[in-house]
């Protein structure tokens, strides 16, 4: 038997106009919600090149069902009026109610905070991963993270966490500068970048992580890759943005760059992983959380989220 859910609706996606708790792109409403349909998991998914592969992060069946904006298993749950509501990214969490496919869930232990827990299905997921898994970052390298928010602050504690001798970590806000500091790295801006590098690294960085989502400012993270170096791509540009580049570099200086979807990580595997890293000390992963809010704040957290003022907040239902 379906149920009703009250859920953020998103009517229509870019050209909202800011600030967004005033024209509120994100509007509330009742939607009716299908109850779980038997076996949401009776689909070709897991059998696609990429998942038997061991890249499940590109499964092909997934990112297609995300375009349709569909679950897993195909189809709607939500619906507004006898409409049907697409599901963003298989999930649609900001509601009282969701239905996902199994596959779209990893089962943690009860005594992990849901405040804690939430921050590992986004912004854990792909800065750690970006970190251990994408740039494979080894014991005594040097590390640079362009971009702290939640998701660059994650691979931060990623690079601390994976032994790296120097992290540097560059944003513009002063308060997640001080953030990085007490996460054991180096926090500055960029126009102090060239001098900090200087003096701690003795020039350029073995690995150097974009999570901005600007090319120019993948274009400077390049840059700042010694010869040999790894650069790993995380941010998200517009699809109209272009990267310029010296195309022989790439070869004459030996250079890799990398893109980085979630993380290249696999949820039901990496999750319980980092968990347990948080549970050793080893990734301070409550400290990415800003603030904490009611659903209806939602307009105005995506303000704050868009001056830069907050890392991750947490709807409190």
């Amino acid at each position: 038997m379906g149920t009703t859910t009250r859920a953020a609706v998103l009517a229509q996606s870019g050209g909202n106009a800011k600030p967004y708790a005033e024209n509120a792109p994100l509007r509330f409403a009742e939607l009716d919600l299908d109850a779980p349909g038997q076996g949401e998991v009776r689909v070709a998914c897991g059998r696609c090149t990429p998942c038997l592969s061991g890249e499940g992060y590109l499964c092909e069946t997934g990112a297609a069902a995300n375009g349709r904006g569909e679950l897993i298993g195909g189809g709607f749950r939500l619906h507004d009026c006898g409409s049907d509501v697409h599901h963003h990214l298989g999930v649609s969490c900001f509601a009282t109610h969701v239905v996902v496919d199994q596959r779209s869930t990893v089962k943690v232990d009860r005594d992990i905070p849901a405040e804690v827990a939430a921050v590992f299905g986004c912004a854990v997921l792909t800065g750690v991963g970006a970190a251990i898994n994408s740039a494979a970052i080894r014991a005594g390298e040097t590390v640079v993270v362009f971009g702290l928010g939640g998701v660059g602050l994650a691979a931060l504690m990623g690079a601390v966490a994976s032994g790296a001798a120097t992290v540097i970590g560059v944003d513009l806000a002063p308060n997640k500068i001080a953030l990085a500091d007490d996460l054991g790295a180096i926090g500055t801006t960029p126009d102090q970048l060239e001098a900090v590098m200087a003096e701690h690294l003795g020039g350029k960085a073995d690995v150097v992580i974009e999570t901005v989502g600007n090319a120019k400012v993948l274009a400077s993270a390049y840059t700042a890759a010694r010869r040999g170096g790894r650069v790993v791509t995380v941010g998200l540009p517009s699809p109209e943005q272009r990267l310029d580049l010296q195309a022989v570099s790439l070869v004459a200086e030996g250079k890799s760059l990398i893109g980085s979807y979630m993380g290249s990580s696999i949820p039901a595997r990496d999750i319980p992983r980092y968990v347990a890293m948080w549970k050793a000390g080893r990734l301070p992963v409550d400290r990415l959380i800003s603030s904490t809010h009611k659903l209806d704040d939602l307009n105005e957290m995506l303000d704050a989220m868009d001056r830069g003022e907050a890392i991750r907040q947490i709807i409190r239902f």
